[in-house]
């Protein structure tokens, strides 16, 4: 065992600014692209900040991150593609033309991605955005994202309701779930990317951030009942910033579901054993596996800030299925009081768990080569009496939810 720890963040966001999309979209949509840029109006405070090219600029990024004591990361996208509205990745387009400049942006979006991440070779694991309504353009994104090098995967869209899209557990995916799987390329779900639109009064901003998370989870059961792991046994699962501590309880739930609906007939006269099961026709035989199974066989979390709370149940999560994540650059995240946050939710754990939780488990999710890291965070990570170390007192100035008061209420 090393005297540092080697943290992956298996959260962090990143995009290009505006106008550096353009060189990366092909020439026929130049002029739209003017045009849109032109009327673009950001909605994001911290994408107008003096910080906000901590989304862009690599080297400042890159010290920024080791200084936290962070050697690698996942990289979700932070900034607006080309051709979106200025506040919704899943507003439906009007138009086909209109579907296919967002398919463009998102690809250009990509394509700089690969860029950013060959950028710092063996340091960045980027996530290819992709559209769910058009199933080829889809499995061709995700074959280009595998060759070029965006060890990430994808980042799989919700479907909130009115999106006017299928649910996740509809047949309609099959080829992207197929081709991921071949592939081996990992499925992200990151939260707050299946809310329905609620508008912006007081309430309903206060209402989004109560149901946001929620709304993330049900991409784990869409896909469980769907029988999507049967068929593709190889497939892996991420939910990223979603909070942890509702899996064990979300776990024994879907099982109790499971075995009421897929309980055998009672009697002679063919009375189903539970009251369920009337509503289970077939779903054995179509879905495989129960939840649980499925759980620890195919799926993982990216357990961001991960808050004391939830660390006594990380035995019933899976030890190597949480993957810690700083969230940076985002005022949620733990950044610049990461070590702080290692403190406040892992002193006191043995030190081989706490390797897996800050980075050992995104290395085997993601691919990241440990040699290299190692090497890096035997100057740069936190040592392993630093982390040992209790916080005995939070930073004045730190916004993350990981140093809230409070912090054993349970988000879902």
């Amino acid at each position: 065992m090393s005297d540092r720890y080697t943290v992956i963040s298996a959260d962090c966001h990143a995009g290009a600014d505006l106008l550096d999309y353009k060189p990366y979209l092909a020439k026929k949509h130049h002029d739209a692209f003017d045009a849109w840029a032109a009327e673009y109006v950001n909605p994001y405070e911290d994408l107008l900040a003096d910080t906000a090219d901590r989304n862009w600029n690599s080297e400042r990024r890159l010290n920024e991150l080791a200084e936290d004591g962070i050697v690698a990361e996942v990289i979700y996208p932070n900034t607006i593609p080309p051709f979106f509205p200025s506040a919704s990745l899943m507003a439906p387009a009007p138009s086909p033309a209109e579907f296919e400049q967002r398919w463009a942006g998102l690809r250009a979006h990509n394509r700089w991605l690969a860029d950013f991440c060959a950028a710092a070779p063996g340091r960045r694991a980027g996530i290819a955005q992709i559209l769910l309504g058009d199933m080829d353009e889809a499995v061709k994104e995700v074959r280009w994202a595998k060759q070029a090098g965006l060890t990430g995967g994808i980042l799989l869209p919700g479907t909130p309701p009115g999106s006017g899209l299928p649910e996740l557990y509809s047949q309609v995916y099959e080829p992207l779930w197929a081709v991921c799987e071949e592939l081996d390329v990992p499925v992200n779900h990151h939260g707050g990317a299946a809310s329905p639109p609620l508008g912006e009064e007081p309430a309903a901003r206060a209402v989004f951030m109560v149901e946001t998370t929620w709304f993330s989870h049900r991409a784990l059961w869409h896909l469980l009942f769907g029988g999507v792991f049967r068929r593709h046994p190889g497939l892996r699962l991420v939910l990223t910033e979603q909070g942890s501590g509702w899996i064990p309880g979300v776990l024994e739930m879907l099982d109790y579901y499971h075995g009421r609906l897929v309980a055998a007939a009672g009697n002679e006269a063919g009375k189903a054993a539970t009251a369920e099961a009337k509503f289970g026709a077939g779903l054995a035989e179509a879905m495989g596996k129960g939840p649980s199974a499925v759980w620890r066989e195919n799926c993982f979390v990216g357990a961001s800030f991960m808050r004391p709370h939830e660390v006594p149940l990380r035995e019933r999560i899976g030890l190597d299925k949480i993957m810690w994540g700083s969230d940076y650059p985002h005022d949620e995240g733990t950044h610049p009081y990461s070590r702080e946050g290692l403190r406040i939710a892992y002193a006191g754990l043995p030190q081989d768990e706490i390797a897996r939780l800050v980075g050992g488990n995104a290395a085997r999710v993601y691919g990241f080569d440990l040699r290299l890291l190692d090497r890096i965070a035997a100057r740069v990570g936190p040592t392993v009496e630093e982390i040992a170390e209790p916080l005995e007192k939070i930073p004045a100035d730190a916004t993350s939810p990981a140093f809230a008061p409070g912090g054993n209420v349970r988000v879902w």
